[in-house]
């Protein structure tokens, strides 16, 4: 299961990077495009604005295959107060933008890749080529919620993947 998330992330960040090279936040001093996942990052009682926040909620296996499969909802959570030069008058505009990178990254074709295994980074190593791929639907937006200067959306999409030998 921990592969087909850091899969995911992966290719997602990637894609968001392409879409808009200047979606980027800085967390821990470090400049690095703007998906991060909540479950790998400290606890904070604030949420970025501007970037994208994925959440692992839910998960559905069968087994009645040759190999378990997988079915993983994952929740995309973002805000924006709009910009400093606007005043946050163009919040609207920035949080259409979001979902404009967000549709055009998860829906880009293929909407699957090969699955990795990217345990050894932390060691320096580079990530290892699994032998089944990760797929996932399409993105369904929620509504739109103001909270005093911010406007918030999550949305969702469910990536699927078979477990290989020794994942479970």
């Amino acid at each position: 299961m921990q592969n087909a998330k850091d899969t995911f992330y992966e290719v997602l960040r990637g894609r968001v990077a392409a879409v808009n090279p200047d979606r980027t936040i800085v967390l821990r001093g470090v400049v690095r495009p703007g998906v991060l996942v909540t479950e790998n990052e400290l606890v904070s009682s604030v949420n970025l604005p501007d970037c994208f926040r994925l959440s692992w909620t839910a998960v559905k296996t069968d087994t009645h295959g040759t190999m378990p499969a997988l079915a993983m909802q994952c929740e995309i959570a973002y805000e924006t107060a709009g910009t400093a030069v606007n005043a946050g008058m163009d919040r609207g505009r920035c949080l259409g933008a979001m979902d404009g990178e967000l549709l055009a990254a998860i829906g880009a074709v293929p909407q699957s890749s090969l699955k990795s295994n990217y345990a050894g980074l932390e060691f320096g190593a580079a990530a290892v080529a699994m032998k089944t791929n990760i797929w996932w639907g399409d993105v369904v937006f929620g509504e739109m919620k103001v909270d005093d200067d911010r406007l918030s959306r999550t949305a969702t999409v469910e990536v699927m993947s078979y477990e290989e030998a020794g994942e479970l």
